[in-house]
């Protein structure tokens, strides 16, 4: 199969490493060749944050080039409009609907854009937004936001329930296992 690439970007300490990390097990258990990079990146909170994953027959590169990317998985709406030039024509975008505040909007040196999905559908792209927080938090805990994630983008592709199940069960903390499998039903129900 031909090489498809993920990119997951959000911002520093939404959980973004995890949901690689979890899609990362998944292809890896489904037979891919998968390489995952932490591209750019702060750890610490309110950093622009973006990992590529890529998988197929035979990866050569962690990397995404501009329009290489067949899904961008976003934590945010503006971190989705602004990695938009490395989606592939008809490429998919998964988004929170959260809005997170960056520096200058902080600090009124800016304004946080207005319709964000509505002016990435009426350019064309697929956008599937969904209130991430909200679904989260009805499974427990804020931090969910990521596997809710997880569970939306689930629905793009063939893999079965038990291979995401497993790729649960193997990267999260058993601790918080059910309430992330929680937050994965909710944000693929949705």
């Amino acid at each position: 199969m031909e090489t498809k690439s993920i990119m997951i970007v959000g911002v520093g300490g939404q959980g973004s490493l995890l949901a690689s990390k979890l899609l990362g097990y998944l292809l890896l258990e489904q037979g891919y060749d998968v390489k995952v990079s932490e591209v750019h990146g702060m750890s610490q909170r309110g950093g622009s944050v973006v990992t590529y994953v890529r998988y197929g027959d035979k990866v050569y590169s962690p990397v995404i080039d501009k329009g290489g990317a067949d899904a961008i998985v976003s934590f945010e709406l503006l971190e989705a409009a602004r990695w938009l030039e490395y989606l592939k024509p008809g490429g998919q975008i998964v988004t929170s609907t959260q809005q997170v505040d960056p520096m200058p909007v902080i600090t009124g040196a800016a304004q946080y854009p207005e319709n964000l999905t509505e002016k990435m559908r009426a350019a064309g792209v697929k956008v599937d937004a969904l209130d991430c927080l909200s679904l989260a938090e009805q499974a427990g805990s804020g931090k969910a936001v990521n596997i809710v994630l997880m569970g939306r983008l689930s629905r793009y592709f063939d893999f079965s329930d038990e291979a995401w199940q497993k790729a649960l069960q193997a990267i999260v903390p058993p601790k918080f296992l059910k309430l992330n499998q929680k937050a994965f039903e909710l944000g693929k129900n949705a």
